[in-house]
């Protein structure tokens, strides 16, 4: 993967991955989760006027695998993509990989977080615990290179609290109970969270003199 001048002289060439989602926020952390490495992340030119991935798969790897595949398709360079969403087993597992989706195909974040929490009214204790997963795939013209995942334990908090990051941030917790995400600096976020851990071995895999991509 890396060029060789560059690894004589010490560095590695710059990596270009496009990643398959309109999310901003999403974009904004996949680069600061980059920062200080060679890989450069942007979206996927004209992303909403693709042809639209079906994320109906029942598993957070299907997901983020076929949506890798199908952007893939569309473009030269390598496709970075995940699915990744809260587990709360309290609920059965919900809002799962129905996470973006929970309060309807056009909720907000904010219409999410307002039903998740009428689901967890009453519950307290072990009942509020909840974990993040993601799941990260990588992938190139139509072919899969590869997949991994990782996760984090937390409590879900009874009201939002905090003003950054995204989704449900805002009432997930670090596993002590204390602070929640969007209570939290990106860089205290990035390097607990599941996309965080989920990241870095997927940067540690990219920057291996091993790993190479279909010509």
């Amino acid at each position: 993967m890396a060029d060789p001048d560059s690894v004589c002289e010490g560095r590695l060439a710059p990596v270009r991955l496009l990643l398959a989602s309109s999310n901003p926020g999403k974009l904004r952390e996949y680069r600061e989760l980059a920062a200080g490495s060679p890989l450069e992340i942007d979206l996927i030119p004209n992303f909403r006027e693709l042809p639209a991935f079906d994320e109906s798969a029942p598993t957070f790897a299907e997901n983020g695998a076929g949506k890798a595949l199908h952007y893939s398709r569309f473009v030269e360079e390598m496709v970075i993509a995940d699915d990744s969403g809260l587990v709360v087993p309290a609920l059965g597992g919900a809002p799962g990989v129905r996470s973006a989706r929970y309060a309807g195909p056009d909720a907000t974040d904010a219409d999410c977080v307002r039903k998740l929490l009428r689901e967890m009214d009453g519950k307290a204790g072990d009942e509020r615990r909840a974990r993040f997963v993601c799941v990260i795939a990588l992938a190139r013209r139509g072919r899969a290179l590869a997949v991994v995942s990782d996760l984090a334990e937390g409590i879900l908090a009874t009201e939002p609290r905090g003003a950054n990051g995204f989704g449900y941030d805002p009432i997930f917790c670090f596993s002590d109970g204390g602070r929640t995400y969007a209570e939290a600096s990106p860089e205290e976020k990035n390097c607990l969270s599941h996309r965080g851990k989920a990241f870095r071995k997927v940067r540690d895999l990219l920057l291996s003199s091993n790993f190479s991509t279909p010509s």
